[in-house]
């Protein structure tokens, strides 16, 4: 029988040190103090609450760490759940006792006797209830205690106990309830958030219920603060009397803007905003509410418009040139602040709503034109003075959108009017290779295609890009050709801006932009792209009328508009002028205040270094101009009105000494490079030969490199077929002086 005994109580004593061990084990396993990266909390620019970022699949909201503990709250806190926090090791056996007893006595509602390290312990690890869960806890408790000391253990309740609304941590709760740091609270304030924690659902603040269990138990710290000599009667009564006052306190709700919202947890989730401190995660955002509102209400009442014609969607974004937000307190420090931002008509309606359009790749139509005249200016192969020639002929394929042909003319109408065949033309002229590597460097695609699969149709819409990578381009072109990234928020992680092109070509840019007379005749004068104050404007329609762009900048501001469908599905006839121009013309107008009559005389600075002369774009038999248009020219580049005609010359051309009539070759274009198909018949490769009007009637010798090679009518187009090389086509008049300025060819 002793044998029996004395084997039973072995085994007990191996089971309860074996138990032990491990419970110990499990215990320190768990003592790490653990939390969730910051919640940031972000503003808009004027202080009003726009969303808040949270890390991690289960990390709620909260979170904020504690930079010193708040005495005044701990007081508060420890009165309601752990008096005697300084005097037991994690574990209080008197309140376990007490609990017991009552909740032998009462049978009804029972009584927790959990110590803010048991809380710690069970919020680090969540799980369901029971004796052993709560036996575990008891044990990281004192291992929490003995690991980290008690300060610590206190600072972690502090920074996960949960006060409602999915609000984490004093530090959170006190800048989410009464947007102010947790030490500026009230007696009443600490009191009402230190009670919440015991029941988080129940004490709700924002529903009258709520507030009401929680004024209750704020009042019974409040009395016990008195009682230990922490608060003075005079100070209770007035937090009391507070209390009794409160409102229903209803945590800030994001307005309608989940795709801002998405924005703003990318680019902290990237790194590219980073709160100024960890214990302090507000984000200060450029973003003006009321514009963003203002702004998605004119976007959906344009679209109804447009609906008609099978438009679905829009996307706006609106940034603001040059400026901070005004104080020290709101400044982002540089331009390109984004203030407004819309992704789609309405998040989650009908149409696709819930992507955000503004990053959607889709076609650009002409929008990416201006960069092509930019490099052709930065490489040297284009000055504002030469002569581009928008006729069938050597359009490589390439259409106008009208299907009609302006003939010769300047770049600065070329693009103004946005003729598809010479920006092709140029675009072959300066190398495909060469405009694909510059729209990678200007951030309009990262594509790893070879840039022979898009072609010269690059310059009309083959190349895909997105609104906000427009945007930043665009930004570039009215930055007097220095490209930064668009600003979301002061707090915003930026590259250094660098130079992609020269100030000179970007102002020559934005001024062929912003001329509307160099506009007609494609459109008309008083439209929408017309306005009362400086704006260069680009619109885009992508084959088929799937997507209609704007982007427009005026010394203030950028705009940015896309009108289309989720499906990429066809519209009617809906092009960018008729469509997104007037949205974009609407909400420049707004920004600047102007009203009907308005007329701002401030304008874009002049490229440096040139000089405005009006050269002639057309005479009559007398010679007489009866055209003109003002363009900014390089000193020699060309002379003012009394030269000879644009559309009879080419100023940027090698000129020849001749005497008689100057002859103007429209086709080909100085400098084309042309490659050679091997496998189409020899008869089609060919290269047409085209002067430009201006001497009918006369007959004229084709020269190449310098040997005759073909007699025709000035108003004939002749066909060279292609040789391999460099060569050097001129006309000349025959059996009378005059001839025309050669112009270079290289045949690949």
């Amino acid at each position: 029988m002793k044998r029996r005994l004395a084997l039973a109580f072995a085994v007990v004593l191996c089971a309860a040190i074996g138990g032990g061990v491990w419970l110990a084990r499990e215990a320190f396993a768990r003592a790490e103090l653990v939390a969730p990266r910051a919640t940031e909390i972000v503003y808009d620019r004027e202080g009003v609450f726009l969303t808040q970022i949270a890390h991690g699949e289960s990390a709620g909201y909260g979170y904020w760490p504690l930079e010193k503990i708040p005495e005044r709250f701990v007081a508060a806190t420890l009165a309601l759940e752990d008096r005697r926090f300084y005097s037991h090791g994690g574990v209080d056996l008197l309140a376990i006792a007490r609990a017991a007893w009552n909740n032998i006595a009462r049978r009804g509602r029972r009584e927790g006797a959990s110590t803010i390290a048991m809380q710690v312990a069970r919020m680090q690890n969540p799980g369901p209830r029971g004796l052993k869960r709560k036996i575990i806890e008891a044990a990281t408790a004192v291992a929490l205690i003995a690991r980290h000391g008690r300060e610590a253990v206190l600072a972690q309740y502090l920074r996960l106990a949960p006060y409602g609304a999915e609000s984490h941590g004093v530090a959170h709760a006190a800048r989410y309830y009464f947007d102010k740091p947790v030490e500026d609270l009230s007696w009443a304030e600490t009191a009402l958030l230190a009670a919440v924690p015991q029941a988080p659902g129940r004490m709700n603040l924002s529903r009258e219920g709520g507030l009401s269990r929680a004024s209750t138990r704020a009042a019974r710290a409040l009395d016990k603060l008195t009682r230990m000599g922490a608060l003075d009667p005079a100070q209770a009564a007035l937090a009391k009397a507070r209390l009794a006052a409160m409102k229903r306190i209803a945590p800030p709700r994001r307005p309608e803007t989940l795709h801002l919202a998405l924005r703003y947890e990318r680019l902290a989730r990237e790194g590219r905003i980073v709160a100024a401190s960890p214990y302090d995660p507000r984000i200060h955002a450029s973003i003006d509410l009321g514009v963003e509102e203002e702004v998605a209400l004119m976007a959906r009442r344009y679209l109804n418009g447009f609906r008609g014609a099978g438009a679905r969607q829009v996307a706006v974004m609106v940034a603001e040139r040059g400026a901070t937000l005004g104080g020290a307190a709101r400044d982002t420090g540089g331009s390109n602040t984004v203030v407004a931002e819309v992704g789609s008509a309405r998040f989650g309606g009908a149409g696709s709503g819930a992507f955000d359009f503004t990053r959607v790749t889709r076609s650009p139509g002409s929008t990416l034109k201006p960069f092509v005249y930019a490099l052709a200016f930065e490489r040297g192969a284009l000055s504002a003075t030469d002569i581009l020639a928008d006729v069938p002929e050597g359009a490589s394929g390439v259409n106008n959108a009208d299907g009609a042909f302006l003939g010769p003319m300047s770049p600065r109408q070329a693009l103004a009017n946005s003729r598809n065949v010479p920006a092709a033309n140029l675009l072959r002229r300066v190398g495909i290779e060469a405009n694909f590597h510059f729209l990678h460097e200007l951030g309009l695609h990262d594509l790893e295609a070879p840039p022979e699969s898009f072609g010269v149709s690059m310059a009309i819409g083959s190349l895909p890009t997105k609104l906000e990578n427009l945007m930043r381009a665009y930004a570039a072109l009215a930055d007097d050709g220095v490209l930064g990234d668009l600003v979301y928020a002061r707090e915003q992680r930026r590259s250094a801006p660098r130079r992609v092109m020269s100030v000179d070509t970007a102002r020559l840019v934005t001024s062929f932009l912003s001329d509307p007379q160099a506009r007609l005749p494609t459109f008309p004068r008083y439209g929408p792209l017309e306005y009362p104050f400086a704006v260069a404007v680009k619109t885009g329609t992508s084959q088929g009328y799937r997507d209609a762009w704007t982007l427009a900048y005026s010394t203030k501001f950028i705009v940015g508009v896309w009108l289309g469908r989720a499906d990429a599905g066809t519209m009617k006839e809906l092009g960018g002028a008729a469509s997104s121009a007037r949205l974009a013309h609407a909400i420049l107008v707004k920004l600047h205040g102007a009203k009907p009559g308005d007329m701002d005389a401030e304008n874009f600075p002049p490229p440096p270094e040139r000089r405005a002369v009006d050269l002639c774009l057309g005479r009559d038999a007398r010679e007489n101009c009866f055209e003109t248009i003002r363009e900014w020219v390089k000193p020699g580049e060309a002379a003012p009105i009394a030269a000879p005609a644009l559309s009879a010359s080419s100023a940027g051309q090698e000129m020849e000494a001749s005497a008689g009539p100057v002859l103007a070759i429209a086709a080909p274009e100085h400098n084309t490079h042309i490659w050679r198909n091997p496998d189409q018949p020899a008869a089609l490769n060919r290269l047409a030969l085209k002067l430009a009007q201006g001497t009918p009637g006369a007959q004229i010798v084709w020269y190449v490199d310098g040997e005759p090679f073909v007699v025709a009518e000035a108003d004939q187009t002749v066909f060279w077929p292609l040789q391999p090389g460099a060569h050097r086509i001129q006309a000349r008049l025959a059996l009378r002086p005059g001839a025309s300025r050669s112009v270079r060819v290289m045949v690949e």
